[in-house]
């Protein structure tokens, strides 16, 4: 069978849907081969490929050791996770927040994505790639909260409106066979859930926001109506943001969050001391593990009280965290930017009884924030321990590590699926 080459890894790792897939329109698919060709052959006879194989989920967590160090390291295994675990599916990208009023919109990057979202002229949110059709610009700068009633490219002012039309192409007196309708901004299906904006570059586009339901089962399968009910919903007043760029792989930060608490007494002994750690519990569900913890540590003598009664911890496959704790609730989205670095995007939430207490707000950001610089010493230190040869795999502690290695079979099965590797 020959094997064709490619210069970017994107176009060769895509796969076909299943037959039964139904499609209304190929416009706007991003390209694709079959699955049992060029994928499939470069994967099994790749690096890469075989590197997935060396963990083993079937393995029952008290047997099973981590992955290898190369899941951390490798850059080909980087851009596999690219395109087989954030190229598909929904992923939160940002808060209903930056984007309430028409004409409000942001942008991001997931991978070698450039995406914007918006709210258009109707009310409705829309989402495209953040780039120019005609020479490939970014159409508009990085960012948060901005607002516009339309996009102009820098480079030569192609003029685009909030729903992606093109409404003007400079200087192209004498063209031919250029139809305005083709040349559009390529959309990006979008939905909300709670105070969050998921995007889904994976699925067929058939209309500008998928029905909540199905991507509250898509997202969260199980835990929909848990995380609801525990407090996770739009009711809460939004704070404000945190950026964090950190020099290691976007695993490792979840791993460290998925170790069931066990590094907390030892790393985080200011947080510690308003948790009762002996009653932490962990649960998994299809694609979410949620930890809990009751609050209210008796070696508190203060009447300050950030984490409340209890603590609950949801993870999102495959780089979402949710954290709801007394008043407060916070994200964390982890963005890989490449196989040793990532960004950790904070967004700090709190109950409208609180909204203008700014000595309350202050000292729990205080507080949030030692915990983020502890954690990314220990991350970092992970890392250059993972580059080191003195290491290739680890063991699980299996009462406290469920979700990690729940995590780690996850990862595995998108690595796997669909290709025979």
């Amino acid at each position: 069978m020959m094997i064709l080459k490619a210069k970017n890894p994107h176009f060769l790792l895509q796969s076909t849907k299943p037959p039964n897939d139904k499609t209304h329109s190929n416009k706007h698919k991003r390209k694709s081969i079959p699955s049992v060709t060029v994928c499939q052959c470069l994967l099994r006879n790749s690096d890469a490929g075989k590197l997935v194989h060396e963990f083993d989920p079937k393995v029952p967590v008290e047997k099973a050791v981590t992955p290898p160090s190369s899941w951390y390291t490798d850059p080909f295994f980087f851009q596999v996770e690219l395109e087989r675990v954030f190229y598909r599916g929904w992923q939160a990208v940002g808060c209903i927040e930056h984007i309430k009023d028409p004409g409000d919109f942001f942008t991001g990057r997931l991978g070698d994505v450039e995406f914007l979202v918006c709210r258009d002229e109707k009310g409705n949110i829309r989402a495209f790639h953040n780039v120019c059709r005609h020479h490939a610009s970014l159409l508009v700068s990085s960012g948060t909260a901005h607002k516009a009633s339309c996009f102009v490219c820098p480079y030569h002012a192609w003029t685009y409106g909030l729903d992606g039309k093109l409404l003007k192409a400079t200087r192209i007196t004498g063209i031919q066979n250029f139809n305005v309708k083709d040349f559009g901004l390529i959309p990006i299906k979008a939905a909300t859930w709670g105070p969050f904006v998921l995007l889904n570059l994976d699925k067929e586009i058939s209309q500008l926001e998928a029905d909540i339901n199905t991507v509250a089962s898509e997202w969260l399968g199980s835990c929909s109506e848990i995380l609801s009910t525990n407090g996770v919903d739009s009711s809460l007043s939004y704070v404000c943001r945190r950026e964090y760029t950190i020099e290691c792989n976007w695993k490792v930060f979840c791993d460290n969050y998925l170790d069931g608490g066990y590094h907390v007494p030892y790393a985080h002994k200011g947080l510690a001391s308003g948790l009762q750690l002996q009653s932490y519990s962990t649960k998994m569900y299809e694609k979410v593990s949620i930890q809990s913890c009751e609050g209210g540590s008796m070696d508190r003598k203060d009447d300050y009280d950030r984490l409340g009664s209890k603590a609950l911890y949801a993870f999102i496959y495959p780089n979402f965290m949710i954290n709801r704790y007394g008043p407060w609730m916070d994200t964390n989205l982890v963005l890989p930017l490449g196989p040793r670095k990532c960004q950790v995007v904070f967004d700090y939430f709190l109950e409208a009884s609180l909204k203008d207490d700014k000595a309350f707000i202050e000292k729990s950001l205080e507080d949030s924030e030692q915990v983020q610089i502890e954690d990314i010493v220990l991350c970092e230190g992970v890392q250059r321990g993972l580059e080191s040869p003195a290491y290739s795999t680890g063991r699980y502690a299996p009462t406290i590590e469920k979700a990690m290695h729940h995590f780690h079979s996850l990862l595995h099965y998108n690595l796997t699926n669909d290709y025979l590797i």
